[in-house]
């Protein structure tokens, strides 16, 4: 018997539940819904979770496509699931935790006695931390950002390099390998010996079906891959970047791209430009160095200073 809160599943079979993480203001229980689903043979354990930011919503759909097509008769090894980690940011479609303004994903390993965010955040890691792998589903916010995984160990991590073939292995086209922020699960869980990584399944508003399809069969590439099922997959060449450039605006206005997501682009090539509501060109911005065109923001107004576009540099192909 494998448990994973209130799920409790026997080998060759499925259950659901919730993972009790404390009380809302009213009193009343929260609990994540968990799934549990137990191979009919023993094998590895797969730890997946969905909306550590309220508002990244393409994870769980992956979830709500995966649990339906996994036949625990043809499962070798556990899939250990928490559907929805940031409880309280999901309910009002934010993607910070309302309660303490907190980012989720800057709390791991969290604090069983700590504040709402870092008792989720410990409940949650306890149980990634009883897998072999790790796979924290995001997105880009409600940004446009192409899909891609990011490897948040650090290049010298002892676990580092099978964070990466994970991250290979999942299959997005592109790898972000750069250290991550304290906090973040795919830091925190490689301390603890296991495997983490963060697929970022695009960026939209509410959920993408494209988005969604990549994720759910970067997953179905990890079973098949670690020996969880009998199907088998040949990872393919992934474009790597170990460098991240930021790019804000130089005034306020209107933007207008001049590249596309996932364009390869030259150090001087226009990014983007800003005008007035006239249409009066007020600024142009060009890449600093070559990469690819990573992620930018949805709507075009814009302050001084404000995010617009980023862009993945320091490429190789791994």
């Amino acid at each position: 018997m494998t448990s994973l809160g209130t799920a409790d599943a026997a080998p060759g079979t499925v259950d659901t539940g919730r993972l009790y993480v404390g009380e809302t203001r009213d009193g009343a229980d929260i609990g994540l819904p968990v799934a549990v689903v137990n191979g009919a043979e023993s094998g590895k354990t797969l730890y997946i979770q969905a909306a550590s930011d309220g508002d990244e919503l393409n994870g769980v759909g992956v979830i709500q496509r995966l649990v339906p097509r996994l036949d625990p008769d043809d499962l070798a090894g556990t899939v250990l699931i928490v559907g929805i980690v940031n409880y309280h940011a999901f309910q009002v479609a934010e993607h910070r935790n309302p309660v303490d303004d907190t980012k989720m994903n800057r709390t791991y390993p969290g604090d069983e006695r700590g504040t709402s965010s870092e008792r989720i955040a410990a409940a949650t890691f306890d149980a990634a931390t009883r897998a072999d792998l790790v796979l924290d589903l995001h997105q880009g916010s409600t940004s446009r950002m192409i899909e891609e995984c990011r490897v948040r160990c650090g290049p010298r991590h002892r676990l580092h390099e099978q964070c990466l073939e994970l991250a290979k292995v999942f299959g997005c086209g592109h790898i972000l390998d750069q250290k991550g922020p304290d906090g973040q699960l795919a830091r925190a869980a490689p301390d603890e010996g296991v495997p983490t990584i963060d697929p970022e399944l695009g960026g939209c508003v509410g959920w993408d079906a494209d988005s969604i399809e990549i994720g759910l069969r970067g997953v179905e590439n990890v079973l098949a891959y670690y020996g969880f099922t009998d199907e088998t997959h040949v990872p393919e060449p992934q474009t790597r970047a170990t460098g991240f450039e930021q790019y804000g605006s130089p005034t306020g206005g209107l933007v207008t791209y001049h590249a596309d997501l996932g364009e390869r682009v030259d150090r001087n090539d226009l990014l983007f430009e800003i005008t007035d509501v006239f249409g009066e060109n007020k600024a142009r911005v060009t890449a600093d160095s070559p990469g690819v065109f990573w992620r930018s923001r949805r709507l075009p107004q814009v302050a001084t200073g404000e995010y617009v576009c980023s862009v993945g540099t320091d490429l190789d192909s791994y």
